[in-house]
């Protein structure tokens, strides 16, 4: 079976995240840079890692690296590159994106023209023609130039991986699948604890819980650019890694999850959501405000992605609305709060210090992640009995 060395692009600060789903699918991580993780791994890893991972942005099989300070080594390490191998001659190719860093070539434009025309040439002798069709798949291009280095990934996903293909409707400011994933996991929640999203939207972080919760893949239910490579990745890998998921699912698992929304019409699309998602008989979504956030039971979890106040007349309200919650939030016994904003004076409006807080970035938005850990729920005996209340939860 073919190897390949694969990248695996994610949110900046959420590195750690995306290392710890990689090893866990059974893969090695060979290295971890700002953004983007690079793992060894064969057809099935590209198929089981599109289906499977819920914090990446999108899977690339690795064609080549090389320095490049100008463009015209840039067109010959580009030339270099065994592009026959993955390019069929009626094939469609082109650079979707080129991203550069601290490198002496900037201009995204440029950088795309040139390894397009080198492209070509190398395939042109290849192929014996000087005319292509593109009539066929297609095979778009990532690169990546990072101090002169050039790094070039073949996009084996198409659409982001946090298109899980279940978010039909959205709410304002909507917070991506993958982001919102990657932040449950950054907490000690797992599915049969309490999880309540006061600030629900069109119902993303309470889905992504409740797909954990019963243990669904994110990517069991879309399409990817490569299943039609068999070239490159042999259909029956897809069919196993979806195989795979659906045998892996426990819809008999026990939930306590809620999202609340001030706007009805947004509690409205949260349920499609969920319905579309499989997971609507999971979570309980219902119009509620701010004031009335209570549960009567211990050792819950908020995660939540309040408003950060993008607009100037929302800026004003911030205030009272942060202090607000953590007025709710003391009220609550025993109880955990994990929030994403961009909010300046998030926690002094709170009214506590976060034990924790990471610095995130929601595309080109500096956010922050405050962590506010409460105390473990006692171990349970074996008899079923409680025992003494443990540590605060490790984030």
């Amino acid at each position: 079976m073919k190897k390949y060395e694969l990248i695996a692009p994610c949110h900046f600060g959420l590195e750690a995240v995306l290392k710890r789903e990689i090893t866990d699918l059974g893969y090695d991580v060979i290295k971890v840079e700002d953004g983007r993780l690079t793992f060894f791994g064969d057809e099935e890893a590209v198929s089981r890692a599109n289906v499977f991972l819920r914090s990446a942005e999108r899977i690339l099989i690795q064609v080549g690296a090389f320095h490049a300070e100008t463009f015209e080594e840039l067109f010959q390490g580009t030339l270099d590159l065994p592009w026959e191998e993955y390019i069929p001659k009626d094939g469609r190719f082109w650079v979707a994106k080129a991203a550069s860093v601290k490198s002496r070539l900037f201009s995204p434009s440029d950088i795309q023209s040139i390894m397009k025309k080198a492209m070509v040439e190398r395939l042109k002798k290849t192929y014996h023609t000087n005319w292509f069709e593109e009539s066929g798949e297609s095979f778009p291009l990532r690169v990546f130039l990072k101090n002169d280095e050039v790094t070039v990934g073949l996009d084996t996903t198409g659409e982001s991986l946090h298109k899980r293909g279940y978010r039909k409707l959205t709410a304002k400011a909507p917070i991506a699948e993958n982001l919102a994933a990657a932040l449950i996991m950054l907490t000690p929640w797992r599915g049969d604890r309490i999880l309540v999203d006061p600030f629900c939207g069109s119902g993303t972080i309470p889905i992504e819980a409740a797909m954990m919760a019963v243990n669904m893949a994110p990517g069991m239910n879309r399409n990817f650019t490569a299943s039609s490579w068999q070239h490159v990745v042999e259909k029956r890998c897809w069919y196993d890694a979806v195989d795979e998921a659906a045998e892996l699912i426990d819809m008999s698992a026990d939930t306590d999850i809620q999202g609340y929304d001030i706007d009805d019409k947004m509690v409205m699309i949260a349920r499609e959501n969920a319905k579309l998602a499989g997971v609507e008989g999971k979570i309980h979504f219902q119009r509620r405000p701010l004031s009335q956030l209570s549960h009567p039971k211990k050792y819950g979890f908020i995660i939540t992605n309040p408003p950060y106040g993008e607009r100037l007349e929302e800026k004003t309200a911030l205030p009272a609305l942060y202090r607000e919650l953590g007025e709710r939030f003391a009220a609550l016994d025993s109880w955990s709060m994990y929030l994403i904003t961009a909010y300046e004076n998030a926690q002094q409006d709170i009214g506590r210090k976060a034990d924790k807080n990471r610095k995130i970035y929601n595309g080109m938005m500096k956010t922050r992640f405050y962590q506010y850990a409460g105390p473990k729920p006692p171990k349970r005996s074996r008899t079923g009995e409680g025992g003494a209340a443990g540590r605060t939860e490790k984030g």
